[in-house]
């Protein structure tokens, strides 16, 4: 990781992370949801092996029935982590200034729960997910990082536990967050965040 990119890490995990939602849920639009078709995966990571660095181009989640082209993001003005654009076709996040999915790390990817009058956001039914579910991160070249979810967890966003999802781990674990809970006039109450570990490392997933 580059001193710059150090630097931005660090930015990200001493602050409270605040997803935007996207506006009210209102009017869900089920075509929203995008509809590419995954390149074909050479190979995957294998027991015991960390990946080489390649930027995630796609996330599969099969027990919610996502999967989404992935984007990059960085850090807006204020500091804080940027968030996917509202559109029609809603995208996930990657946090470029995290591992990619199978580096040794937490490699975080942001979504919304909701994007305003299009309907359901990519992460609108993350808080679905069971310890044990598989995420598959399409990278750039052409391998797949495959996880375990470990943990799903639905906390306050003044209450953000960003040295848990930021913080070093000695294996390649994998951070989805959105947000959750009530709505208010201010947006959504809560983050939902996803904790999973390399699939070859989920028997061991109390270990961070």
């Amino acid at each position: 990781m580059t001193s710059l990119s150090r630097r931005a890490f660090v930015t990200a995990a001493t602050a409270s992370l605040l997803v935007s939602c996207g506006g009210s849920p209102s009017d869900p639009d089920p075509t929203a949801r995008p509809t590419n078709t995954p390149s074909p995966e050479r190979s995957s990571a294998t027991v015991g092996q960390a990946l080489g660095r390649s930027v995630p181009v796609g996330l599969r989640i099969p027990a919610i029935g996502v999967d989404t082209p992935v984007m990059q993001l960085g850090l807006a003005a204020d500091g804080s982590v940027q968030v996917p654009p509202i559109t029609a076709n809603d995208r996930a996040g990657w946090y470029r200034h995290s591992p990619t999915p199978g580096q040794t790390g937490p490699s975080v990817i942001l979504g919304h729960v909701t994007v305003g009058d299009y309907g359901d956001g990519v992460f609108r039914h993350l808080d679905r997910l069971r310890r044990g579910d598989r995420i598959a991160a399409r990278l750039e070249n052409g391998t797949t990082a495959e996880f375990a979810v470990t943990e799903v967890r639905t906390v306050a966003k003044a209450e953000f536990p960003a040295a848990e999802v930021y913080g070093n781990v000695k294996r390649p674990e994998l951070r989805l967050v959105t947000c959750g809970g009530p709505l208010s006039g201010d947006g959504y109450r809560d983050n939902v965040i996803v904790f999973a570990a390399s699939a070859s490392a989920s028997s061991s997933a109390g270990e961070r």
